[in-house]
């Protein structure tokens, strides 16, 4: 084995199909296939839609991903894939493909948690990750501030969403607005063309008796599609920028403002953001500022690293690897609801030594 591990990673939590290629902290290749598209037509992911997209694009991706790498898969020193958290369909189709890669090339496999993940990927784009690290990370299924001193090992959850992840309340508000799905990256667009202070939306869960790091966006949603509503039934013309921008402001707003003081109260000075909210124009722009002016150093991979792929599982397997972390038994399965606690899930043996000592994969 090389001194810097070449791990495959497969991502298949939710409705991308993501294979990416990690030589150590580099990254070689991050093949994605969406199925956002079959998803549009319902306003949101529908679970066997996802499931079966994957398994049609699996293979394909597999392939595209080694070639654009450059490498061969019996080069390969580790197969990761995310075990949990997401859809339970979609991920028992990525950890099956990993089973059979890992079998037939008789290498280890490593069944990692997807938001640790997250986390992991800013590896990619900024090095080696700070330790102890505070993350916000923020997408369509999960709002959460986590605290890392050890990215394999020990995650430590500070603070989480109690309804509507910030992701979802974004695909909810540009549904109310007809304004298509998904809506994270449509309400950011429209919001730059409008007045982020035109109407006061509520911010919840910021009062001085309330929890200082969970969030809440339901008030916020509902807050909204009822000022929406009540414009209609005026008969007067709904502002879509002004509420865009209004509205995208009170979430960026609660999510800065309680991740710069999980920093402070921890004596952590350095932030890093992901999930794919952290694709958020106002929300780069915002923590950017706070964290500047409370001296903490902010660290966002690009947009595209943000959103769910497989480079980032590829990641925190070859993060794995290098700490001689355990692999997973063959028994690994997919767990729907997988805590943050658990970075991975180990067996109890080496299972590398269970396998041929031929190369099944040609």
């Amino acid at each position: 084995m090389a001194d810097e591990p070449l791990v495959l990673g497969i991502e298949t939590s939710c409705d991308e199909t993501g294979v990416g290629i990690v030589r150590g902290t580099t990254l070689l290749a991050d093949a994605v296939a969406s199925s956002v598209d079959e998803h549009a037509r319902f306003g949101g992911v529908v679970p066997e839609v996802a499931s079966r997209a994957h398994l049609e694009a699996m293979v394909p991706t597999i392939d595209r991903a080694l070639k654009e790498a450059g490498v061969s898969a019996k080069d390969l020193d580790g197969i990761s894939v995310t075990a949990g958290p997401g859809l339970a369909g979609a991920l028992l189709v990525g950890v099956s493909a990993a089973k059979a890669y890992a079998y037939a090339l008789g290498k280890p496999l490593y069944g990692v948690n997807h938001l640790a993940s997250h986390i992991c990927v800013d590896q990619l784009e900024h090095g080696p990750l700070p330790e102890p690290t505070m993350a916000l990370l923020v997408s369509g299924g999960h709002s959460s501030l986590l605290l890392s001193s050890d990215i394999t090992f020990d995650v430590r959850p500070m603070g989480a969403t109690i309804d509507d992840a910030a992701g979802e309340a974004f695909d909810k508000i540009a549904r109310v607005l007809n304004l298509g799905f998904p809506g994270g990256p449509v309400i950011d667009r429209y919001a730059k063309e409008g007045d982020p202070a035109a109407i006061s939306f509520p911010r919840g869960l910021t009062g001085p008796r309330d929890p200082a790091y969970d969030f809440s966006f339901s008030g916020l949603k509902t807050a909204v599609a009822r000022w929406i509503e009540a414009k209609r039934a005026a008969g007067e013309e709904v502002p879509v920028r002004d509420v865009a921008a209004s509205f995208q402001e009170a979430v960026v707003d609660v999510l800065t403002r309680k991740a710069v003081r999980a920093c402070k109260d921890e004596g952590v000075d350095h932030l890093m953001i992901g999930g794919g909210v952290a694709a958020n124009s106002r929300l780069r722009v915002l923590a950017q500022e706070r964290c500047e002016a409370a001296g903490i150093r902010l660290r966002v991979p690009r947009p595209k690293l943000c959103t769910d792929n497989g480079a980032m599982v590829a990641a925190l397997g070859a993060e794995m690897v290098a700490r001689g972390r355990a692999a997973s038994s063959w028994d690994l399965s997919a767990d729907s609801s997988l805590p943050v606690t658990d970075p991975h899930v180990p067996g109890n043996h080496d299972h590398v030594h269970e396998v041929s000592k031929e190369n099944l994969y040609s």
